[in-house]
């Protein structure tokens, strides 16, 4: 197949522009496309790069890195921790139980995060597919050398940004990032193994509320429920 350059369809595309360009990319696209002819790749093409169509570069201010898409189906649409059904996965239960806990956000059972995609949170996975029922099936392939790019880009180019990592993953990502110009948050994997040791009780959407008023910015309605007010 021959190779087709992503678009965005917002600032990003400029942002991205060399970097589709390279012949690396351009191989780990091949790569996919073939890994498609022989297995299920979540998301599907049209979502690999969701995260980037709804948060573009320049409306971003808060940034939260996950490792890989969930790789049951219907699950994974290109947004990190997020999901497009109902079916939440144990992760996203604790992010869901930790929001309620820290903004008394109501009960719900929506999954999906659009919502805080919308209001410039960047749901950034470090690895952008995966094989269904295989977890980190495609870790090194390329993808973390692009995300990589994209959280320097970031630092780089933008001021006052807010990172969450959530995990040792993420937080290795602390390295790519202007800790003087930018906030950076830390706590375990919401995973029911590591939540309990730091993730739960770590009060990141209020932090970063506070942080984003003190900035003289709009606080992030973190609440999933339709018409509903800011919570912090």
């Amino acid at each position: 197949m021959k190779y087709k350059t992503p678009k965005i369809d917002n600032d990003w595309d400029i942002i991205l522009k060399n970097e589709f360009k390279k012949k690396s990319f351009k191989k780990l696209m091949q790569f996919i496309d073939n890994e498609r002819k022989k297995y299920n790749v979540f998301p599907s093409p049209e979502n690999i790069f969701n995260a980037f169509k709804i948060s573009s570069f320049s409306k971003t201010k808060v940034i939260i890195i996950g490792q890989d898409p969930y790789h049951r189906i219907g699950q994974a649409h290109g947004l990190s921790f997020s999901v497009n059904n109902t079916l939440i996965p144990p992760s996203l239960k604790n992010i869901l139980k930790e929001l309620k806990a820290d903004v008394k956000s109501t009960i719900t059972d929506n999954g999906n995060l659009e919502k805080w995609a919308h209001q410039g949170v960047l749901l950034l996975n470090v690895i952008l597919t995966v094989r269904e029922k295989e977890a980190g099936s495609h870790k090194n392939i390329g993808w973390e050398n692009f995300t990589n790019m994209v959280i320097s880009k970031l630092s780089a180019e933008k001021k006052g940004l807010i990172f969450l990592l959530w995990g040792r993953l993420a937080q290795k990502k602390s390295e790519l990032i202007n800790s003087k110009k930018h906030y950076i948050l830390k706590t375990t994997h919401p995973s029911p193994f590591s939540a309990h040791k730091g993730f739960l009780g770590c009060k990141h959407f209020s932090k970063t509320n506070n942080i984003l008023i003190k900035n003289k910015q709009k606080p992030i309605n973190w609440n999933l429920c339709s018409n509903s007010p800011t919570l912090f």
